[in-house]
């Protein structure tokens, strides 16, 4: 099993998030930022972990030149990713932003449902304060989610399960 790891933006708690799910997956996997990252390297990887923090949708169709989601979402699109797992991580606070909680994980949810790869990937919403999220459903999470605001010390025992469930999922 090969997999890689996406994420944007670079530094930070997302990059941070990125490199601890990189490490607990060990030498099979790689980690990129998206922005040095060529979307038909894609094709090397059985499992495809993209994670991000809450951005709106609107970030997915900015056409602007810096919209790094944008670009990496339209190419995305392009791809059939059929036989290939996929699985998303997202950052959010839900002290701050209770009622926009890893919305990312909705987004990444929306678009690579197009791509016929196999989702995978979801986290209970149990043990979490938030008041709404376009990342949640039926009280699953489209993802892992992340605070590293308020949560930071629950970060790596949540990486350590989900990346044990990612792999549980592909068997």
């Amino acid at each position: 099993m090969k997999a890689v790891v996406l994420y944007w933006p670079k530094g930070g708690n997302t990059e941070n998030a990125a490199k601890k799910i990189k490490e607990v997956l060990g030498d099979n996997a790689d980690i990129y930022d998206i922005k040095s990252f060529n979307v038909d390297d894609l094709d090397k990887y059985d499992l495809i972990i993209t994670g991000a923090s809450t951005i709106g949708a609107e970030n997915w169709e900015d056409a602007s030149n810096d919209n790094e989601w944008s670009r990496f979402g339209n190419e995305v699109r392009n791809k059939d990713l059929s036989g290939k797992y996929v699985a998303f991580f997202g950052l959010g606070d839900q002290v701050l932003y209770p009622n926009h909680f890893v919305d990312v994980l909705g987004v990444f949810n929306d678009e690579f449902s197009k791509t016929n790869a196999k989702i995978i990937g979801r986290w209970p919403t149990e043990g979490y304060r938030f008041t709404d999220s376009d990342g949640e459903e039926n009280g699953m999470f489209y993802g892992l989610a992340i605070d590293e605001d308020n949560e930071d010390h629950l970060t790596e025992e949540r990486v350590k399960k989900w990346v044990e469930q990612l792999m549980s999922e592909m068997k």
